[in-house]
């Protein structure tokens, strides 16, 4: 990062490395749909994103729809199930603590370097903030409300 960036990111957001915090800038937003393909045209056709990644689901179909921005990502997720709805087929996606099967939002994700992971790893225990799940790329972690937050240096991996 340049030292112009941080210093911009400490005066606007009081952050900076070296008061051992780090900075944060938007990954992506994560949307449940319970009709994916509606959605995907609204943001297409109505706002004019542009189609970046199609994540199939197992057993055929799209599970996820990523959709450029400035600044990262919209990710229309499909809702295989929720209120009213029958439990999906074996072998789909179930809801969980951490995927609750209801539309809308699903996810504000910020955008961390691979090598701030275990920063934020060791930040978040230090202030007694759980650790809900984990992928290749992403810590997730709830806010005090219980919306979903992930940390995410996707599509890089992490030093070993």
């Amino acid at each position: 990062m340049s030292p112009g960036r941080e210093k911009r990111l400490a005066r606007t957001h009081g952050v900076g490395l070296g008061s051992g915090q780090v900075p944060l800038s938007f990954h992506h937003l994560a949307i449940r749909c319970s009709d994916l393909g509606a959605c995907e045209r609204f943001y297409r056709e109505v706002l004019g994103l542009e189609v970046v990644a199609r994540w199939p689901r197992e057993g055929g179909g799209e599970r996820s729809v990523w959709l450029g921005m400035a600044d990262g990502f919209l990710a229309l997720e499909r809702l295989e199930h929720g209120p009213g709805r029958p439990p999906p087929e074996e072998g789909v996606e179930q809801a969980s603590p951490w995927r609750d099967g209801d539309e809308g939002l699903h996810l504000v994700a910020l955008r961390i370097r691979p090598d701030e992971r275990r920063v934020w790893e060791a930040r978040l225990a230090e202030r007694g903030v759980p650790i809900v799940h984990r992928t290749r790329w992403t810590i997730y972690l709830r806010d005090p409300e219980g919306n979903r937050i992930g940390l995410s240096h996707h599509p890089e991996d992490a030093p070993s």
